[in-house]
């Protein structure tokens, strides 16, 4: 058995040894020096400073810790806000809104402006105030099926969404005004489709719908606020009898139905996305991008720019940034291919097998697969350089995904 130290064998706590009396002797000595002050002096030694009355370091210490707690509390509070508000606002998805105006612009033949600018702020405010209003209208059904979204968390309050919806709106239409009156007159049935459509038709059979008019219309917004000018240049070509705009608006009218097309079809997905077992739907979103692909790879035919353009009627002309007719189709073919191969695949996984989570990607996939189809379409009309601008907007909105979290990004 092993024994305490400082224990005997018997339990019996051990006498201390009695100490030296010299031993105390010189320890009493030495406390004595150490205790008396040298004369006229204080017991720090010359020169010293006298202390300062100043706070327990250890308090003061921990007054800061309890600072700094509270302020990482704080900044953790305002960050958890706005990523709830960055979900609620879909803000990956709000990547896929210029390229509305921009292929709009091109369509109409002109380069964007201050005016694109402004109906690409509209379409931006318009589209987010359509997400918030989302979220509030399906407050109770997300509370069953999709508690982690941030009103039904309670990160979000149902108020502050409405209120912000309102607000969004009247700022959208506020731009558009700025765009002039043909961009007003389109935006504000926009704007009326995105109420309707999330307040009354979103569960009908016209949702789909009426998702796919808001985005052509959008489309539209960017050809109205362009002008309808030829070239983007002094003394060109009005398009339409009417006024540049409206024939803008018209000349961006096949466009704006390919665009509707594809959200349509993707709309029609997103239906099942949180039960899964359709077929139907990911089938005709599959043949609705083969056959989108296919018209928006083949570069649009266009009238002569001027009076005295060389090129015969009904021959392809130059585009809007002059890009040779060559390089426009061969760009278009290469980006609606793009389109085809981002779209195509997840619905054919989801029509082998319908499950909630592969619908789900279907979903996903039809999102971003509207950026390259909005840079095909500018590419179709010829302009090379806007086309490329709008499909740079696909890798920036994958970067600024992932760093804020947000890879799930639905319409619904």
């Amino acid at each position: 058995m092993r024994v305490p130290a400082g224990t005997a064998p018997d339990g019996a706590v051990p006498e201390a040894p009695a100490a030296d009396p010299s031993v105390l002797a010189g320890a009493a000595a030495t406390r004595g020096r150490r205790a008396a002050p040298p004369a006229g002096g204080s017991a720090r030694g010359p020169g010293a400073r006298t202390p300062s009355h100043r706070p327990d370091a250890g308090a003061e210490r921990s007054r800061t810790v309890r600072g700094d707690t509270a302020g990482g509390a704080d900044r953790a509070s305002r960050s958890g806000r706005g990523a709830a508000w960055a979900e609620l606002l879909r803000l990956p998805a709000l990547f896929t809104v210029p390229g509305d105006a921009l292929a709009g612009a091109a369509a109409a033949g002109v380069r964007p402006g201050p005016r694109t600018l402004l109906a690409i702020g509209s379409s931006l405010s318009l589209y987010a105030a359509g997400m918030a209003l989302n979220d509030w209208a399906d407050r109770a059904e997300d509370a069953a099926e999709r508690p982690h979204r941030p009103i039904p968390s309670g990160r979000v309050r149902p108020a502050a969404a409405l209120t912000a919806a309102g607000a969004l709106t009247g700022a959208g239409l506020a731009l558009a005004a700025g765009a002039g009156r043909p961009a007003l007159a389109v935006a504000t049935p926009l704007a009326a489709t995105v109420w309707a459509y999330d307040l009354k038709l979103k569960h009908s059979p016209a949702g789909p719908v009426a998702m796919a008019t808001a985005r052509g219309l959008d489309l539209l917004l960017g050809a109205a606020a362009g002008g309808g000018t030829r070239g983007g240049i002094k003394g060109a070509t009005r398009i339409g009898t009417k006024g540049g705009a409206w024939g803008g608006i018209r000349a961006a009218l096949p466009s704006a139905a390919l665009l509707g097309s594809h959200t349509l079809a993707v709309t029609a997905v997103s239906r099942r996305e949180t039960t899964g077992g359709s077929v139907a739907a990911p089938l005709a979103a599959l043949a609705t991008t083969g056959a989108l692909a296919r018209l928006a790879g083949h570069r649009r035919t266009r009238l002569p720019a001027g009076r005295g353009a060389a090129a015969a009627p009904g021959l392809p002309g130059p585009g809007p940034d002059g890009s040779p007719p060559r390089a426009g189709g061969l760009l278009a073919a290469a980006l609606a291919a793009a389109y085809a191969a981002t779209a195509a695949r997840p619905c054919f996984h989801a029509a082998l097998n319908p499950s909630p989570q592969l619908t789900q990607r279907a979903v996903g996939g039809g999102i971003r697969a509207t950026i390259p189809l909005q840079a095909a379409l500018a590419a179709r009309s010829g302009a090379t350089t806007t086309s490329l601008l709008v499909a740079a907007l696909a890798p920036a909105g994958r970067v600024f995904a992932r760093r804020a979290g947000l890879r799930k990004v639905s319409i619904t």
